[in-house]
């Protein structure tokens, strides 16, 4: 009985620990992290946009496909692969340039190659089949921009992809039945499910085997060899980068205002002191000042000024005084506002003095 070649005898038992960002869905252990690394493969080294996948694309993928996951081995040798598409037509003018050939120029067997058909059909990839005409923009994502002074979004828009079915021949050439073999279950093991995926910037395509074939010949200029072809369907799809669009969205100025807090102390009313002074030579009894801001005048305290004895003009309109009801409200005065002052002094010979207070209007 056989015992498998490699045993495994460390088994870590332990659950792995639950992600913060999904405490639900797919238990919280292992698959969210795998989502996030699939995007950030479409993303890398480049914008939020998916990267373009064409035809050459497609083509890379396939070969990659065969170079690394169909690779065979015969005692020790690598059977090598020729790294790059061809067509039945181009098929004679390399067969002299392989760097595998010998001193002759002669293909030395066995290789592999891969030979693609030229006419590509309309895909057949199940989560593309039903299409929504017209090439219509989808949203894609929304993207935060900053230009120092704005802040907003841009919403980027892709067409659906365009699936696409395409046909390659994996032919092996070789002269013993034991590389044949080799490559023949190379292959179906890897093809057991009847399908396997390529790695094509970032997407996962899937391809499946179509059918298997002989193209021996027995007798071509006196060597004999084997000829066995797999033909493979790769359902891929095609992005365009040229159909991309970017339109901005919501923008947002940001402006900063600078206010004041009027019930802080910090910014409380700016308050002054005036004193108009009359003296005794001229026996002055008013007294004119023009103002520039925007002030109230409340009298603080005075000298030598019979009590209520004192009255408020503004360009020459009387706005406080004994008279008023009620007496001697606080004098509103405007930029560019004469005001005149005039009291009854108590003694006619001395000078007199009348201080206010001005509160400035903000």
């Amino acid at each position: 009985m056989a015992l498998p070649k490699k045993n495994k005898k460390n088994l870590n038992i332990t659950p792995l620990p639950v992600q913060g960002h999904y405490p639900y869905g797919y238990s919280g252990i292992v698959t969210p992290n795998r989502r996030e690394e699939l995007s950030g493969l479409i993303d890398e080294h480049g914008t939020m946009l998916p990267k373009s996948v064409l035809h050459a694309d497609l083509d890379r993928g396939m070969l990659d496909f065969v170079k690394d996951d169909l690779r065979t081995s015969v005692s020790g040798k690598k059977i090598p692969v020729i790294d790059r598409i061809l067509t039945l037509q181009r098929w004679g003018e390399f067969s002299e340039t392989w760097s595998f050939s010998d001193k002759d120029k002669n293909v030395s067997l066995p290789f592999v190659v891969v030979v693609r058909k030229p006419d590509v059909q309309p895909g057949s990839n199940p989560s593309l089949q039903y299409t929504i005409p017209d090439r219509r923009q989808f949203h894609y994502a929304k993207v935060p921009t900053w230009d120092g002074n704005r802040k907003g979004y841009d919403v980027y828009k892709i067409p659906q992809p365009v699936p696409v079915d395409v046909i390659y021949d994996v032919k092996i050439v070789c002269n013993r039945m034991r590389e044949l073999n080799q490559f023949n279950k190379v292959i179906l093991q890897k093809f057991t499910s009847r399908q396997a995926y390529t790695f094509v910037k970032g997407h996962y395509v899937p391809m499946i085997l179509s059918s298997v074939g002989d193209e021996s010949v027995v007798d071509t200029e006196d060597r004999r060899y084997y000829q066995q072809n797999y033909q493979f369907q790769l359902q891929g799809f095609l992005i365009d980068e040229d159909e991309f669009e970017v339109s901005p969205a919501v923008s947002r100025v940001v402006t900063l205002i600078g206010g004041e807090d009027r019930n802080s102390k910090e910014n409380k009313a700016v308050t002054l002191k005036s004193k108009w002074e009359y003296d005794n030579l001229s026996g002055s009894t008013a007294v004119t000042k023009t103002y520039v801001t925007k002030v109230d005048l409340k009298i603080i305290r005075s000298s030598n000024i019979v009590a209520d004895g004192y009255t408020i003009y503004i360009n020459g309109v009387l706005v406080s005084g004994p008279l008023m009801v009620p007496k001697y409200p606080p004098a509103m005065v405007r930029p560019n506002d004469s005001v005149e002052v005039r009291i009854v002094k108590l003694v006619p010979t001395d000078p007199a003095w009348i201080s206010f207070q001005e509160i400035v209007v903000r």
